[in-house]
């Protein structure tokens, strides 16, 4: 058998570079959290995007993002959350890991809470996957639960800049809508991780639904129609029957140049979504206790002074999280 070569040279995750929270000491995050407590946490999913991208797209979308805005404003970035929630319609598809909304929830919730505890108390929650209609509620039941002081934000990365995905006839760039793995999302993984990018291999398909053009929207909810993309269940195939090829539109078409300006309106919001959570909430302060909370200022205060700190961990209001 042969012998392996050890010690390695180096991992893949582990490289301190000042951008992830899991490579820094607690050392480290004490002095981070003095100048800058807004953490990034990347959600996304394991699942099918065609032969010519990575089943971990989602999550690759994100944290490129959230590397990037990190290295511009100091912030930090949690590794990501590689499983995620799925619609109805993305049952069984291979490659497709799928998280129970129940579970996907509390796992969120917990990891909210331990990054409370730890001290970064202004959390983006960067989500790059179609489970933006579960996220909200892992952000409130925690509100609920803990009811302590706090800034935690959902952003949809595509929610951002919907003025960068119109079509041709638009003004815009793209010949077909933004749905799943598709010209529009590819163009965006060419953009932000062509690397991990197989064009060659990409395959169309023709998206569609029963009822007429007009009522149901699709992903991003970017054209505004009545019924949200995931506000049903019937009025369009599930994908393993109609789309197994893991796309839902026509990569073949994706281009970087197509995103690259979608790409840099993006990084230019989040960066000034930092700043400004910097500038009305420097470092240590939160939104006020009298405004946002009914629980007693003492109770509050030995948890804001926090373990380290002789007080008490977020967990003395609850278990579990």
């Amino acid at each position: 058998m042969a012998k392996w070569n050890l010690p390695p040279k180096g991992g893949h995750m582990d490289k301190r570079t000042g951008v992830y929270l899991q490579t820094m000491t607690m050392r480290d995050i004490e002095e981070r959290l003095k100048t800058n407590d807004v953490l990034i946490v990347p959600l996304g999913a394991t699942e099918a995007h065609g032969p010519n991208a990575p089943i971990g797209e989602d999550i690759f979308l994100v944290t490129r993002m959230a590397e990037a805005v990190a290295e511009r404003t100091g912030c930090t970035v949690s590794e990501p959350l590689w499983w995620g929630s799925h619609p109805y319609h993305h049952l069984g598809m291979p490659s497709t890991v799928v998280i129970p909304e129940e579970i996907f929830t509390g796992f969120l919730r917990a990891m909210i809470a331990g990054f409370w505890n730890m001290g970064f108390r202004k959390q983006i929650l960067l989500n790059g996957h179609g489970q933006e209609y579960v996220i909200p509620t892992a952000i409130h039941q925690f509100g609920k639960r803990y009811r302590v002081p706090a800034l935690v934000i959902n952003l949809n990365w595509y929610h951002a800049v919907p003025d960068h995905f119109k079509l041709k006839s638009q003004g815009g760039p793209y010949e077909t809508p933004f749905i799943h793995a598709d010209e529009v999302e590819s163009s965006w993984c060419l953009a932000l991780f062509p690397e991990l990018m197989k064009q060659e291999w990409a395959v169309d398909n023709n998206p569609f639904g029963f009822l007429p053009e007009g009522h149901v929207d699709k992903a991003g909810n970017l054209l505004r129609r009545p019924i949200n993309w995931y506000g049903h269940v019937g009025a369009g195939p599930i994908e393993v029957k109609a789309y197994i090829e893991g796309v839902v539109g026509k990569p073949s078409l994706a281009k970087a140049e197509k995103a690259l300006p979608g790409v840099e309106a993006l990084l230019d919001y989040i960066e000034r979504l930092v700043t400004d959570i910097i500038k009305t909430f420097p470092p240590g302060k939160l939104p006020p206790m009298e405004l946002v909370t009914e629980r007693d200022k003492e109770e509050l205060e030995v948890v804001l002074k926090g373990p380290a700190h002789g007080g008490k961990s977020i967990y003395s209001l609850g278990w579990p999280p």
